[in-house]
């Protein structure tokens, strides 16, 4: 798709004619994004796009998607087409005339004929400082890698996977007391405001897309289960960034005497050894793990079939786990 600069002007849309946005988005996240949209002057969400409802819970009962919950609200009408990819799936998005498509966290790449649809294009918040960290998971990639920056980016979209011209960008630190959960809904509030900064510019033709430089992006992989299994013969500052990067999902974890434990809160921490995987104290540290350069403290952990508890406690109720060898 071209990165030409729109030359249309917002003051063209008066109120019986408004700026006419489609919104595509899945998570609650994704909800400040489309509130967002709805406060900007002259512009008028006339459809959100989100899959189709899924089957949740132990009665595997069929949900909306937040995003679909908070357009019903706000007497939005929304769409549910399984996939973009099909004529008739195009016809339909046509059919709302959209001047300008926004998506957020919707989970499909569009297709050519969606991304020509709309004059002004399809625009795209992405959690991450682009080109760094492309992909399905750039909150969870920052942490991982020790930034102790990341942002969003709202960017044009072409066909490729994040690498569209970038329209704008909002810097956020990154705590070491955040995790990819808390950071995520960071991002995504940071990343509404910018929206609702960025658009009237864009469609006055104020904002300029600029090509990503390629030479500079890193990559990141969709999460797997097997990614948040612990080896202890890492170094503990990487056990402690992938439990928050992995949290909600997949969560860190180890296996003891058959079963699995996901370790909620830990540390690394310089003083006392113990072999890689093995359990022991340290100091004021109840439990703490032997790994690759030293030891782990674990300060909240949960036993398959159990509730989550502290670490005092936690030995208090196993004792045993004092000494033994993990994974």
């Amino acid at each position: 798709m071209s990165t030409h600069r729109p030359t249309d002007s917002l003051a063209s849309f008066p109120p019986e004619n408004p700026l006419r946005v489609v919104f595509m988005g899945t998570p609650q996240f994704a909800v400040p994004a489309l509130d967002a949209l709805g406060s900007i002057p002259g512009v008028a969400v006339v459809a959100a796009y989100t899959p189709p409802d899924r089957r949740r819970g132990r009665g595997q009962n069929l949900a909306p998607s937040p995003v679909k919950q908070r357009a019903q609200q706000l007497g939005i009408p929304v769409e549910q087409p399984a996939t973009l990819r099909n004529s008739d799936a195009v016809r339909r998005l046509a059919e709302h005339t959209p001047d300008l498509v926004v998506v957020v966290a919707y989970g499909r790449l569009l297709p050519a004929d969606v991304l020509d649809l709309p004059r002004f294009g399809c625009l795209n918040l992405h959690p991450s400082l682009l080109p760094r960290h492309r992909g399905p998971s750039p909150v969870a990639g920052a942490i991982l890698d020790g930034d102790d920056t990341t942002g969003v980016t709202v960017m044009l979209l072409d066909p490729g996977m994040d690498t569209g011209p970038i329209i704008a960008q909002s810097r956020h630190p990154i705590a070491p007391t955040d995790n990819a959960e808390t950071l995520t809904a960071e991002l995504f509030e940071d990343g509404a405001h910018l929206l609702s900064q960025v658009i009237p510019g864009w469609v006055r033709g104020a904002v300029e897309a600029i090509p990503q430089d390629d030479a500079r992006a890193t990559y990141t992989s969709k999460m797997e289960r097997a990614d948040g299994l612990a080896d202890w013969t890492r170094k503990g500052e990487v056990l402690w960034r992938q439990q928050r990067a992995y949290t909600p999902w997949p969560g860190l974890y180890t296996n003891w005497d058959g079963k699995e434990v996901k370790l909620l809160d830990v540390t690394p921490i310089s003083d006392g050894y113990a072999d890689p995987g093995i359990v022991a104290c340290a100091d004021d540290e109840p439990i703490a793990v032997g790994c690759g350069d030293g030891m782990l403290a674990v300060r909240r952990l949960q036993l398959q079939g159990r509730r989550p508890a502290g670490a005092a406690d936690f030995v208090r109720g196993y004792p045993h786990f004092i000494g033994a060898k993990l994974g």
